[in-house]
């Protein structure tokens, strides 16, 4: 690979997030030029650099971060230039210093670098007094400051947009996973079709883990956020589908891979084989119902009610938009089992039962 390829993002930062950058960077010097006697206000040009982050929260974090990194910098070089002056030596002997000191601490990356920077531009900028060393700590935290209140005021970032649409289409990809095994059990798949059908189940399991960081990013970005009040509610909404969706991934692979490994010519023809095809296939259709409401921002589920709530699906397009009942019917009954299937029929219900629990959001 070119090494220089490496130096570009697979994506552009947002062009928002560009201004809102040169903004708070701006206004943190003015600010420090009107406020503070003395050199350019280094300092608080970076921790403004720094602090605009994607999302409200990550800049608070940042600015805490920045701001104690500059602070045990600060004064560790201006306790040792008083000591010791600012020779060379004790340039290096301040950086060695910040650097065991910040492991000792367990500092995150951030205040760690930050440490050692901070010394080595008090004790190379000049003349160090204890007022230059306050004036230092006071641009950093008015540097932060600005980029927070500059990144809360112009249009504070809201990544609800991708989760949402993340977990739509997982309920979508989860739907046609229980329509293929219906369709594989009425049509009498071979062990090949199975397997093509069992990878396809599988990589349900990373499109799961991606919804799941959008819905982590989401959850971020809405943190200290003056616009999440109106969007929290969709989100946690989507949090309980995408836990729900979580199971229902894991039944659809197992069935999957249960029948793939005991799949036979004869299996077809078993009658409780077709019924159990027929269930699947309303399990799908109500799957599929949830994630065209999750994608028309019309999620049923509702926090507040209960921690595993129904899930007022439509069944049919014959069948009232408000019906809570899914698509499932009775139990089945088997009243003599296959001798030679009984055992995958047997799983093949178990998971039935547990998938019908989840959708109804009944207890174990």
């Amino acid at each position: 690979m070119n090494p220089v390829a490496r130096l570009r993002s697979s994506s552009r930062t947002p062009f928002l997030q560009v201004v809102k950058t040169a903004v708070a960077v701006v206004a943190a010097v003015l600010l420090c030029r009107v406020l503070i006697d003395g050199p350019f206000p280094t300092f608080a040009a970076i921790a403004a650099l720094l602090v605009v982050q994607p999302s409200i929260n990550q800049s608070f974090v940042k600015g805490l971060e920045r701001s104690a990194g500059v602070v045990l910098g600060v004064v560790l070089a201006t306790g040792f230039h008083l000591l010791l002056g600012d020779a060379v030596w004790v340039v290096l002997l301040v950086i060695v210093l910040a650097i065991l000191i910040a492991w000792a601490l367990r500092l995150t990356p951030t205040s760690a670098t930050q440490v050692g920077i901070s010394g080595m531009l008090v004790l190379t900028a000049g003349v160090v007094t204890p007022n230059y060393s306050a004036d230092r700590i006071l641009e950093t935290v008015l540097g932060a400051i600005v980029a927070l209140i500059v990144n809360a005021l112009i249009v504070p970032p809201v990544l609800l947009g991708p989760a949402h649409l993340a977990v739509a289409r997982l309920a979508r990809d989860t739907a046609a996973a229980f329509e293929r095994v219906a369709i594989g059990l009425t049509e009498g798949w071979d062990q090949d079709r199975w397997h093509e059908a069992l990878l396809q189940a599988r990589a349900l399991r990373q499109q799961h883990a991606r919804a799941e960081a959008s819905l982590t990013a989401a959850r971020e970005s809405l943190t200290m956020n003056p616009r999440g009040g109106r969007h929290r509610t969709v989100l946690d909404e989507d949090i309980v589908v995408a836990e729900h969706l979580r199971v229902l991934v894991t039944r659809v692979t197992g069935m999957t891979r249960a029948i793939q490994d005991n799949t036979a010519p004869d299996l077809r023809a078993d009658p409780v084989v077709g019924s159990i095809a027929t269930e699947v296939a309303r399990i799908a259709a109500d799957v599929r119902a949830l994630s065209a409401r999750v994608a028309a921002k019309e999620v049923p589920v509702s926090t507040a009610a209960s921690p595993r709530p129904r899930w007022s699906v439509p069944t049919s397009p014959q069948h009232d938009e408000d019906v809570a009942e899914p698509a499932l019917t009775a139990p089945l009954e088997v009243i003599r089992p296959n001798s030679r299937h009984w055992i995958l029929i047997g799983a093949l219900l178990e998971d039935i039962r547990r998938v019908r629990e989840e959708l109804l959001g009944e207890d174990d």
